[in-house]
């Protein structure tokens, strides 16, 4: 009897192979400058549709994987196929025709008049205008040049801005493994709650959890052949190093054997069965080699409580991933191919602009009407010292995270980081804090909040319920800072 490819739906109207083909390969094959023939690579996309896993995933800058896709719909026509695409802007502010421009970039290259699901990546969330191009696109998606909205490398506090300040989001592509256990925290929680579906990337390591490393011996980290392998080397030696990977190997392969299916299977049904997971995302190297065959298996065993239980143990047995979904891109350890993110941007620029008084002092201002009203600054650095004002959640004429208090909470906090860095600081020179509710109710969201925010860094703090001005505020918060000069 032939396997049936599992489907997900993410929206009334859309459904996705709960395996997707990833195309991220396609820009490792063109790192010497070549192209991939596009008409050729399209042909190779027919096998995956006819199997049933007609989903795949591409971006804007996975060499000419839109190209491909585009050639695709050309040759073959849309329905057959669902296309998800990301748009991944470099950091800083960006105007609405700029995002206007980006869509339309993609939509050209895939020969399309509309985006089946479009992923967004924010770089810093410490600027705000992350935020913009999220409102922006969902303007888009109503005039109808995109279908579906979604997220990739988003943390859950962040998650939780973007529900809360009525973004409509279907889903948030993340990494997660048996290796890389993050999603399984509050990740999952929240998405569950919201009805958004996981994307799971990395499902299989770059190819480290299947049988070709099993009993090999650790290779040379300098020499590897993708940039898959050198980016999940880095997730291996952070979980514990290769006799830990091996461990976890011999664990999935003693269950693979009971279930006569392939280690990668083990793998990916291990992710799909977490609650939330839409889809795990498989990478293809179109015209090089394919696994379809052995892809079909994911959806023709279920596992039996011996083999859970070994793997729940085993796991138990790593190194925790440090940080949030997305952190790798955003903090130390990068956990990129290069080790950091030399190859994805090649600065930060700071979220505010500071000006310099006579008095020797630095001032940075968030643009919000208070201001201007008030006669106050959002920060202001004096010697080593930097003072923020009390914040609350308006970014410009918009309140962000609407009802929800913590959500509210996370986006103050982004932008006190956001007014420390301009001034030269970092969050973690924070040394107090006062939190202002105005509803006592809301308080332990808030101090939790707070604790996911400050937790590593533990500045002295204060929390009091006050009658906040602006009925839509339901947090404010004020900091200092003291710059060290580490």
């Amino acid at each position: 009897m032939a396997i049936s490819v599992e489907r997900c739906k993410l929206a009334p109207q859309f459904s996705i192979s709960r395996v997707l083909t990833g195309l991220w390969q396609i820009a490792d094959m063109e790192r010497d400058g070549g192209k991939v023939d596009a008409v050729a690579a399209a042909a190779e996309m027919v096998p995956y549709v006819k199997a049933g896993f007609t989903t795949f995933d591409m971006a804007d800058h996975y060499g000419s994987a839109e190209e491909i896709a585009g050639a695709y719909l050309n040759e073959y026509g849309a329905g057959s196929a669902e296309f998800c695409t990301k748009w991944v802007p470099k950091p800083g502010r960006i105007k609405r025709e700029e995002v206007r421009a980006a869509v339309q970039r993609s939509l050209d290259r895939m020969q399309a008049d509309r985006i089946d699901l479009l992923q967004f990546h924010a770089w810093h969330y410490p600027d705000p205008s992350w935020l913009d191009c999220l409102f922006w696109m969902q303007e888009l998606r109503d005039e109808g040049h995109i279908s579906h909205l979604g997220l990739t490398n988003f943390d859950a506090a962040h998650l939780r801005v973007v529900l809360m300040s009525g973004i409509e989001v279907v889903s948030n592509q993340v990494c997660f493994s048996l290796l890389d256990q993050r999603a399984a925290a509050s990740m999952l929680e929240l998405c569950a709650q919201h009805g958004v579906k996981l994307l799971a990337f990395g499902a299989i390591a770059g190819g480290f959890l299947t049988e070709r490393w099993l009993g090999k011996p650790e290779p040379d980290w300098g020499k590897l052949d993708t940039w898959s392998e050198m980016k999940y080397g880095r997730f291996i030696r952070e979980a514990g190093g290769w006799d830990k990977l091996q461990g976890l190997l011999q664990t999935m392969h003693r269950a693979a054997e009971r279930q006569q299916v392939s280690v990668a299977n083990v793998a990916c049904r291990a992710i799909l069965d977490q609650p939330a997971v839409g889809g795990v995302i498989i990478g293809a190297r179109l015209g090089k080699a394919e696994h379809i065959a052995d892809n079909l298996r994911v959806f023709d065993f279920e596992f039996d409580e011996e083999s859970r239980a070994e793997i729940a143990e085993n796991l138990g047995s790593l190194r925790p991933i440090p940080g949030d979904c997305g952190d790798e891109y955003r903090k130390p350890p990068f956990l990129t191919a290069s080790g950091d993110l030399s190859h994805h941007i090649e600065s930060l620029p700071a979220p505010y602009s500071a000006e310099q008084s006579a008095d020797g002092r630095a001032r940075v201002q968030s643009g919000t009407p208070w201001e201007d009203l008030a006669g106050y600054c959002r920060a202001v650095r004096a010697g080593d010292r930097i003072s923020v004002s009390g914040t609350t959640a308006t970014h410009e004429n918009r309140t962000i995270g609407g009802t929800d208090a913590a959500a509210q909470a996370h986006f103050v906090i982004d932008k006190i980081e956001g007014a420390i860095l301009s001034l030269g600081g970092r969050l973690e020179d924070v040394v107090r804090t006062r939190v202002f509710v105005r509803n006592i109710a809301d308080w332990e969201s808030v101090a939790r909040a707070h604790g996911t925010r400050f937790g590593h860094i533990l500045p002295v703090n204060t929390l009091v319920q006050a009658p906040l001005v602006g009925d839509q505020n339901l947090v404010e918060i004020e900091a200092e800072a003291v710059v060290r000069g580490d």
